[in-house]
């Protein structure tokens, strides 16, 4: 698996504590940021299966016949079966209304589960969402892109945020002729996963291919996943 990791370090100016937090004695606040750039390996994909038919016991069959065919080819993409998370049925009747002057036309009852697959090679997205949609399920709600090192990211993110934490307070101290001393507090930390704005990130699909028009380019997954981790510090001053 190639990873391309790029790491933005963000100046920010001194922050604003609650008094509460703040020791009485000569101290510094800042707060350091990272992100942390990496090419996902991995997807989430979620899938939703619904039918209507004359009766509910009809209804959940055809479901269930759908959701058991994903899930007995899975394996011909890596996916195990612990792979696979699947909703409870629910369902509900429609009422249809006959095409002229309104006439009931007799009731319906809905069925519908939702699947949760996460797929260990994300190479192979477009060839999963086409065998889902062989065997007609078509509703694609949801794809998540994910790393494989995800936990291994967060915490270079997060190391990543403690170094510019420090090296913002040691500048801005020897600007005004101090030292950093010990930390008095870390207030907060926080770690976020989050996409560009510019690439997909969910869609709905319904049709007979997952790309009926062969030139056009249909994008099921993000370049790039980012990272994020801040942390707020109070540092104590050391006057020279």
């Amino acid at each position: 698996m190639k990873l391309i990791i790029t790491i933005f370090l963000t100046l920010f100016p001194l922050i604003t504590f609650g008094n509460s937090s703040l020791p009485a004695n000569r101290h510094i606040a800042v707060q350091g940021t990272a992100e942390v750039l990496a090419v996902p390996d991995m997807a989430n994909i979620s899938f939703e299966v619904i039918s209507t038919k004359d009766t509910l016991l009809e209804a959940k069959r055809d479901v269930d016949k759908r959701v058991n065919l994903l899930t007995k080819g899975a394996d011909r993409y890596g996916i195990a079966q612990g792979d696979i998370f699947i909703s409870g049925l629910t369902s509900h009747v429609n009422n249809m209304i006959g095409i002229e002057k309104g006439t009931i036309s007799g009731d319906k009852y809905l069925a519908r589960k939702r699947i949760k697959v996460t797929l260990k090679d994300i190479e192979r997205t477009d060839d999963f969402i086409e065998f889902a949609q062989s065997v007609k399920i078509n509703n694609v709600m949801e794809i998540e892109s994910l790393s494989s090192k995800g936990s291994k990211l967060e915490a270079k993110a997060t190391q990543a945020a403690i170094d510019n934490a420090k090296a913002k307070g040691s500048m801005l101290a020897k600007a005004f002729g101090a030292e950093l001393g010990k930390v008095y507090s870390i207030n907060s930390t926080a770690n976020h996963q989050r996409y560009p704005t510019n690439n997909v990130k969910s869609f709905i699909f319904s049709g007979s291919g997952a790309n009926s028009n062969p030139f056009e380019q249909v994008r099921y997954v993000d370049e790039t996943i980012i990272f994020t981790s801040s942390i707020s510090v109070v540092f104590d001053l050391e006057i020279k």
